[in-house]
This record gives C-alpha cells, sequence and structure tokens, in this order.
C-alpha cells in the first residue's frame, strides 16, 4: 500500500522506489530549472510541499495524494527529454504520460485505493495547468473539464510547490500565476468542487458543442438508454451484466469476433467485425430500444465516438467503469474461457484511459 510519513527524509525514498532514482542525471533547462537534475527538482518540490502553508492542516489522506504527486509529477521526464536546436532543454507531453506512468505503478506496483490512483494520476496530468492556464484556448473550459477531474485546492498547492522547488529568475511570476489561478477558479465557482451544470446533458453537450454554455439544460424528453461499459478483460463484464442487465440485448465485439473464428489480431477481420457491431447498435438506436455495448473500452477516443454516435440518436448514454484489484485481475482472466495473453493484458493496463466525468452524460466508476 501506498504510505509516506511526511519525515521521510530523501534516501529513504530513493531506496524505496527505483523509479525516483531513475530520475538522477535526467537533464533539464538551466534556464528553468538552475537547481539541477529532475531528482533534485522532486526533491526540492517534496521538500517545498511539505512547508506550505496549509499542508500541515490538511487530512492525512489529502497529504499523502499530494506527497505522491510531488514525487511522480516529473516521472516521464525520464522518457521526454528533448535537446532542441538551440541547445534548450524540453520535455513535451511528460504530464500526459506520467498520468498513465502514476496510475500503473498504484494499479500494480504500489497497490493504492481506486480514489486514491486516480486523484494522484489526474494531479501529475494538470500539474502544469496553473501556470498555463491563461494560454489555452477557452481557459474557462479548461478549468471546468480539470475540476471535473481533480481537486483544485490541491492542485493548486501542488503547483506552489512545484514554482518553490526549483531556481529561475521568473519564479516571482510563475508563483504569481498559480495565485491568479486560484482567483479564477475561485469566481468561476469551483474553487472548493467541481463545476456545478444545469443538467448531466448539459454539461456533456457544453464540452462537445462548440457554442454551448454551462448553464443551459437541454430538453431531454422521453429517450432510451444506452450502456457503454469499459473494462479490462477480466474485470468481470459479463457478470456484471448478468446481475444488472439480463433483460438487456447486449452488442459484443468479443462474441461476434468468436462467433466468426477472427483472432484478435486479424486487423481486417477486425475490421468487419467493428462495422458489423456498429450495423447491429444502429438497428437498436434506429428503434430507440435501449441496449448494452459491451467491449473493453479503455481508449477515451474510442469511447468518444461511440457516444457521438448514440446522441446522434437522441440515446441517453452511460458509461460504466469496472475495476478489480491488479492480482484479482490477473486471475480471472486467466480462468475465463477466452484469456487474453498476459503480454497483452499488461500493454492494455498501461494505456488505460479511466473514463472521467466529462466524457458522457452518465459516468459511474464500480469498484470491487
Amino acid at each position: 500500500m501506498w504510505t509516506i510519513h511526511p519525515n521521510t527524509n530523501w534516501e529513504e525514498l530513493r531506496e524505496r522506489f527505483a523509479w525516483l532514482r531513475a530520475l538522477e542525471g535526467v537533464p533539464q533547462d538551466p534556464h528553468f530549472h538552475a537547481e539541477g537534475d529532475v531528482a533534485v527538482h522532486t526533491r526540492l518540490v517534496l521538500e517545498a510541499l511539505l512547508e506550505l502553508e496549509g499542508f500541515a492542516d490538511l487530512p492525512p489522506e489529502q497529504q499523502q495524494l499530494l506527497i505522491a504527486a510531488a514525487l511522480l509529477h516529473d516521472v516521464e521526464k525520464v522518457s521526454t527529454p528533448l535537446r532542441e536546436a538551440t541547445g534548450r532543454i524540453s520535455s513535451p507531453g511528460h504530464a500526459r504520460k506520467g498520468e498513465y506512468t502514476a496510475r500503473r505503478l498504484l494499479y500494480r506496483s504500489i497497490p493504492a485505493p481506486f480514489a486514491t490512483k486516480e486523484a494522484v494520476a489526474k494531479l501529475v496530468r494538470h500539474h502544469g495547468l496553473p501556470l498555463w492556464i491563461f494560454e489555452k484556448p477557452d481557459p474557462r473550459k479548461a478549468l471546468f473539464k480539470a475540476s471535473l477531474e481533480v481537486d483544485l485546492s490541491l492542485l493548486v498547492l501542488l503547483a506552489k510547490a512545484d514554482v518553490l522547488g526549483r531556481r529561475c529568475a521568473d519564479r516571482a511570476e510563475l508563483y504569481y500565476r498559480v495565485e491568479l489561478f486560484r482567483a479564477f477558479a475561485e469566481e468561476q465557482g469551483c474553487w472548493r468542487g467541481p463545476r456545478r451544470f444545469a443538467s448531466d446533458l448539459g454539461r456533456y453537450r457544453y464540452f462537445h458543442r462548440e457554442a454551448a454554455e454551462p448553464d443551459y439544460a437541454p430538453y431531454e424528453g422521453d429517450c432510451f438508454e444506452v450502456l457503454l461499459l469499459s473494462a479490462l478483460p477480466g474485470t468481470g463484464k459479463d457478470h456484471f451484466l448478468r446481475q444488472h442487465y439480463a433483460d438487456w440485448p447486449v452488442v459484443s465485439l468479443d462474441a461476434l469476433r468468436r462467433k466468426q473464428r477472427i483472432a484478435p489480431t486479424d486487423k481486417r477481420g477486425n475490421g468487419r467485425v467493428i462495422q458489423q457491431v456498429k450495423e447491429l447498435a444502429r438497428t437498436y438506436l434506429r428503434r430507440r430500444q435501449s441496449f448494452v455495448w459491451n467491449a473493453t473500452n479503455i481508449s477515451r477516443q474510442l469511447r468518444a465516438g461511440l457516444i457521438e454516435l448514440f446522441q446522434s440518436y437522441g440515446a441517453r448514454s452511460r458509461i460504466v467503469y469496472l475495476e478489480v484489484p491488479y492480482t484479482q485481475l490477473l486471475r480471472q482472466n486467466r480462468e475465463r474461457e477466452f484469456p487474453v495473453p498476459d503480454k497483452v493484458l499488461e500493454r492494455m493496463i498501461d494505456r488505460l484511459e479511466v473514463p472521467v466525468a466529462w466524457e458522457a452524460p452518465t459516468v459511474e466508476w464500480r469498484v470491487y
């Protein structure tokens, strides 16, 4: 389990975590990080966090979230350093990749409760947002989206520690940007909780329609529902459906693939299966009949295309994400009639994007 006492010294931490030792020697641009390599910066960020006003007053569980996020916030600078022709060093995409790494570590290697794992992963993903939000095409939408994924008050503490843990000429300006972010969040009503919307459908449309406004509640009327499952193989999707949706028709990629004896690695065959499954789904959609789309759906991009299809027919879309502990997942997968090879399953864990609240009108997380 993930637990770190605030008084744990750095040497103990680097001995405990190989990924911390891997940060040693990873270069940073001296213009922005004159303090040294990524390991030095991470240590200074942790030290700054522990001394920040308000940190000691947090509940222990929130302290643990922030300590974990501080240690992991730049973990993927290992894989993303880019030395430009000018000699400058950058790490493009390190926060996005860091989210995956944090999630994987806290699921597989250092098991943490689901809420802890996802909170840390999202703190890592958004740790730079307070510095750059006003450079986004739509700062308000970026703020609202982040508020649905992470506690912005914790994000601000992490961002302040990130600034204080570096040595650069513009540190005071960067710290001021974090304070502006806090004021922006307070002004927009999402400082101490996620931004509220007039309705679930209104929230979905705000994030997926260009001209939508957050306080608009679109008319829904009487409509049918499509359930989109999202889960790793071996999680128990079929068992869940038998328990809760036994009388709903199910559109299943795996079932059709096995019926036609098409291997998961057969790209052409799987392309045909996907088209056939979509046509079956459209049959239900045209009838306005509720049904289940049963597949792993671990990619946000894939889910987005399906939700858009369901919404275009007037369906009420619901994502249900299922998760079981890592050791249970491995065991259940091996006990299935058609197990997924371990290497394939591990790659899927690496790529997993857990659904978030803005992806669909309704998103549920069922953790066992």
